[in-house]
């Protein structure tokens, strides 16, 4: 499945739509280049599941974690500063991707070896025009 994303106002439509593609699958992979649009992009997600805080890049933190009433908890990691599977295992990273919570992953590439079979994979390209196109493997 393709989203084609042509602006920021397209977000919440664009956010709506993967959503319902990916129906009950709890962990998504995201997998692009630096500044392709990954937490820009989760950010649209968690507003559209009733997340209202203001939502950050977990770049140094390694994950945050949000409540949601009617989703429970919805992790969001950045794993771009994890140098290895124990340094992921140390942050407690298997307990949260097996928890059945929401589970957003930035640079998933990097944890390969600890994912689990179910992941739904998510590509997203920067176009030449400043354009994304989304590309969900379900």
């Amino acid at each position: 499945m393709k989203i084609n994303i042509n602006s920021i106002a397209e977000l919440p439509e664009a956010a709506a739509v993967f959503l319902k593609a990916v129906g009950e699958h709890k962990i998504i992979a995201f997998s692009a280049k630096m500044g392709a649009g990954k937490t820009t992009f989760i950010k649209a997600l968690l507003k559209a599941l009733g997340i209202n805080e203001v939502v950050t890049s977990p770049t140094y933190s390694i994950v945050n974690e949000y409540d949601s009433k009617k989703f429970g908890r919805i992790y969001h990691f950045d794993l771009y500063r994890i140098k290895d599977d124990q340094e992921a295992l140390d942050v407690g990273i298997e307990e949260m991707l097996y928890s059945g919570n929401l589970c957003f992953i930035e640079w998933p590439e990097k944890i390969n070896n600890l994912l689990p079979d179910k992941v739904i994979w998510s590509y997203i390209r920067r176009n030449e025009d400043s354009t994304r196109t989304l590309t969900v493997e379900i």
